[in-house]
């Protein structure tokens, strides 16, 4: 297998189980509430739950070290995106969709740890550079494919439950490649090999990038979550919500490349900082305006960050730990995924008392500045 068909099947893993199976709620958002009477708050519960099934798969993630497990586990998650997300349009229980929301999340761990450790550990294998930069283009284009879809979808079919069935049917169109060209099962780690593998990462760097990556997982899901109900909420926005989801993906696609390069030139962990200092303005800017300008910007600088505190931080612990990337990668993930369970409950509870997003924001950059003061105390690493 060639390194391009690994890297696309990779991406088009990483849209059918991102992109479609946690993002396309995200758009489809305002729908449910309008049509479905969903509140903030259990929009916020929802999605939630969505997180506590990836952190649920992250947790799998971390104690499993059977590669073959690791492969099959990637290969179910692959189906259960496409079923999962058509099972949305089947019922308005609040249960059944707690249900899949969790399920989905699981899908979302094994595209995100699974599928990006088996992509990581080949590139290393075959003495490709290991970055996953190209790799990460999935969660982009999964952004772009569910913002431009939900719109296009809600010209044809207005109803909520359509618009869910017709995205399990375009997530087809990823399962092919993602399934052909899966990473083939690695092999085997010896016991000594993976021992040592285990003592490359000190305890202070894994505790303090474990906080640091809680603040960049609170960052992530509030505007992940409530970006297109954020702007539809401002009367002079209204309609221009899945734009603005658009945005993000296409800020997204390029910046992929450019964070790699950027911690290339000035050290991965001055290029995290940069990138959370970014993307902690990105939050701010729709707290402080109301104005299309401040939303497009917001979800501009939003999509350009947060693809690259990702990317840098999964790249740099799955190379501290090259025998078991994947292992190494859902260990750190479970602070960002315990933040994504915490943070949409707090922010959907603020907004239904408050009537507005903009508390939830302020909190988020003050989360987000914690973050970055706590990473601020590792010594760069290039």
């Amino acid at each position: 297998m060639k390194a391009w068909q690994v890297t696309t099947g990779g991406v088009c893993g990483l849209v059918l189980t991102i992109g479609l199976a946690r993002f396309a709620y995200t758009p489809l958002l305002p729908s449910l509430q309008t049509q479905t009477g969903l509140t903030d708050a259990g929009a916020g519960t929802l999605a939630a739950i969505n997180y506590a099934g990836y952190m649920s798969g992250a947790l799998a993630a971390a104690w499993i070290d059977d590669v073959r497990w690791r492969h099959r586990l990637y290969s179910s998650g692959l189906w259960m995106a496409l079923l999962t997300t058509a099972a949305m349009a089947l019922s308005t229980w609040m249960p059944a969709w707690a249900l899949w929301r969790y399920i989905g999340g699981l899908c979302g761990a094994t595209g995100m740890l699974l599928g990006s450790g088996l992509v990581l550990g080949w590139l290393m294998r075959h003495g490709h550079r290991p970055e996953l930069g190209l790799h990460f283009l999935g969660i982009g284009l999964g952004i772009v494919v569910s913002a431009l879809g939900a719109w296009g979808l809600a010209q044809v079919w207005p109803e909520w439950w359509r618009q869910w069935l017709a995205f399990a049917v375009l997530g087809v169109v990823f399962f092919v490649p993602a399934w052909m060209w899966r990473p083939p099962v690695p092999p085997a780690v010896a016991p000594a090999q993976a021992d040592h593998a285990a003592h490359t990462v000190s305890r202070r760097w894994l505790w303090t990038m474990l906080g640091s990556y809680f603040a960049a997982g609170w960052g992530f899901v509030i505007s992940a979550t409530f970006t297109v109900a954020m702007v539809e909420r401002e009367p002079a926005l209204a309609g221009q919500g899945p734009w603005a989801w658009a945005l993000v993906g296409v800020a997204a696609m390029p910046a992929v490349f450019v964070w790699d390069r950027v911690a290339r030139r000035i050290g991965d962990t001055r290029a995290l900082l940069l990138a959370m200092g970014l993307q902690t303005v990105s939050v701010v800017l729709p707290a402080l305006s109301g104005s299309l300008a401040a939303a497009m910007a917001g979800a501009v600088g939003y999509g350009a960050t947060f693809i690259g505190i990702v990317s840098l931080t999964l790249a740099l612990v799955g190379r501290r730990s090259p025998h078991n990337p994947g292992k190494a990668m859902a260990r750190l993930t479970l602070s960002y995924g315990a933040a994504q369970m915490i943070a949409p409950v707090v922010a959907g509870v603020m907004a239904q008392n408050t009537g507005t997003f903009r508390g939830a924001l302020w909190l988020t950059a003050g989360v987000m500045a914690a973050g970055m003061a706590l990473l601020a105390t590792l010594p760069d690493e290039g």
